[in-house]
């Protein structure tokens, strides 16, 4: 797989996940409405373990594919 293709991977599921995250702030029972799977009885707690995750897993996403980009960048500037 080129360097170009895991750079857009990355960052689209970074984009995903942030987006998947503010989702989760404003609509809090969305899990609930799409799966009918209601994982902490309406206390809201594992929406905030969503959110924290989602996040998490958004930036980690990001700063792998800045890795990417350097990488490539210095890969260019030394052919």
């Amino acid at each position: 797989m080129s360097a170009r293709v895991r750079i857009l991977i990355e960052r689209t599921l970074a984009a995903v996940t942030a987006v998947l995250g503010v989702v989760t702030i404003f609509w809090r029972d969305w899990i609930e409405g799409l799966t009918g799977w209601d994982p902490d009885h309406h206390s809201g707690s594992a929406e905030i373990w969503i959110i924290i995750g989602l996040f998490v897993i958004s930036v980690a996403f990001f700063i792998l594919s800045r890795f990417e980009v350097r990488r490539r960048a210095l890969a260019a500037a030394g052919s």
